[in-house]
């Protein structure tokens, strides 16, 4: 090996080791404050699963009803999505989400005081409006601080927010119902809507000091700092597709093919989220704070999945298989639940694999969609597929309710979230490596 070889293995080595140092920076700068809000957003999300525990029988809420009122979150949540992360790409990223977050901190609140199944069903779709681009915009978000090789193991910690809301707000909002019912002449779920509404306001203004909205806009990064990542960005952004409008989207096959994967992952994480308590209790399990500690084991499991899984993915440059091994673990933890509803640790053991393989799903398929789409078409993209995608949230709580009222029994439900997450992995099987393995 040459002088001028060995000099330029060095200073490759040697800029390698400054781009990691890098971006370690800016994980620890944005993505403990991300990973902060989506705990916030996702307990305001299906804390109603936890409240289905007295609402419904101080309410009289059938299993449909609750499960059509839990449902609705996502019907106005794919209308407003496209709009929503179409508005933050040209207002910037600070001042939309806190906007996101206040007002769904409010409409949260406003659920203590709902008396019928047609409030329950306005303030359920409303506060889907409410979030919708929530998500999508941080997915956006982290495009632009992170290229394709890096993003998975970066959403994957961003997504751990899902199973970090359960095991914390399950014991949290078991304990609330328990220890605050019928203080101040209201019920215990009145109390931790209430509760559990504050600190998303709050966040939602400290969002407005600390989120930048992108690269140039940091003040905490050097010029330096901000060409190298701008750079490596930009880098990655090349033969993606970035400047098509929202009809060039609907007619691109590959976003309908990532819709159908995303609505069949869907399906089991909010079958598994929504229902959760309702299926501890169903075990035997008796009282709300012994029901949210016991529903807090799979979500634990499910941290641990997720990370180690989506490092991997990272690590091998390799998205299809990384998908599909979670995706049968959900599967196969489904049936058992089914299976063994009437034992304790069978059915926890059963939930702790289907959480660890639904809820590592979400995070490792949005590498599918980034690693074709950049920009513009990036924000309409993303938007467009995790809106049809979440129309699942309305599907899988309305169907398994369905189905518990006609048969008595959760079985029914249980076998078809374990039906959609074998399509989902085939689906993906579909997807050309070449394309996604980035």
């Amino acid at each position: 090996m040459t002088t001028a070889t060995t000099t330029a293995a060095a200073a490759s080595g040697a800029n390698e080791q400054a781009k990691d140092g890098l971006y370690k920076k800016v994980f620890w700068r944005i993505m403990p404050f991300l990973m902060l809000c989506y705990v916030i957003a996702y307990l305001d999300r299906v804390n109603v699963g936890f409240a289905k525990l007295q609402m419904s029988a101080d309410l009289g809420f059938s299993e449909t009803v609750f499960g059509l009122g839990a449902g609705l979150f996502f019907i106005g949540y794919f209308l407003f999505e496209v709009p929503s992360n179409i508005l933050m790409h040209k207002v910037g990223a600070r001042i939309w989400i806190a906007r996101i977050m206040i007002t769904w901190g409010i409409l949260s609140a406003v659920f203590m005081f709902v008396q019928n199944a047609t409030q329950f069903y306005i303030l359920r779709f409303l506060l889907g409006l409410a979030e919708a681009g929530f998500y999508p915009g941080i997915i956006l978000y982290l495009t632009y601080w992170f290229p394709s090789h890096r993003r998975a193991k970066v959403i994957a910690v961003f997504m751990s927010g899902i199973p970090v809301a359960g095991i914390l707000g399950n014991p949290l909002s078991g304990w609330i119902m328990d220890a605050f019912h019928q203080n101040g002449g209201l019920e215990g779920w009145q109390w931790m809507f209430l509760i559990e509404a504050i600190p998303a306001v709050l966040i939602g203004l400290v969002t407005l000091l600390y989120l930048d909205n992108d690269v140039k806009s940091a003040k905490w990064l050097s010029d330096d700092e901000k060409k190298m990542l701008q750079a490596d960005i930009d880098g990655d952004q090349k033969g993606k597709e970035s400047g098509h409008g929202f009809g060039a989207i609907v007619k691109d096959g590959r976003v309908w093919l990532m819709c159908l994967i995303y609505f069949a992952f869907v399906m089991g994480q909010y079958g598994l989220t929504l229902w959760m308590p309702t299926l501890v209790k169903a075990t035997g399990v008796v009282g709300n704070l012994q029901i949210g500690l016991l529903s807090a084991i799979p979500f634990g499991c499910a941290i641990v999945a997720m990370n180690l899984i989506g490092r991997s993915a990272d690590r091998m440059r390799e998205r299809r298989w990384h998908l599909v091994v979670p995706a049968m673990m959900g599967c196969v933890g489904f049936i058992g639940a089914a299976m063994f509803a009437d034992n304790t640790a069978i059915s926890i053991a059963a939930l702790s694999l289907a959480a660890a393989g639904v809820l590592t799903c979400a995070p490792l398929f949005w590498s599918l969609p980034t690693s074709f789409l950049s920009g513009a078409a990036a924000a309409v993209g993303i938007a467009a597929i995790n809106s049809v995608g979440n129309l699942a949230g309305f599907v899988s709580p309305y169907l398994i309710g369905y189905f518990k009222d006609l048969t008595k029994s959760n079985a029914t439900g249980m076998y078809m979230l374990a039906v959609m997450l074998v399509v989902g992995a085939i689906a993906t099987l579909v997807t050309k490596p070449n394309v996604v393995n980035k």
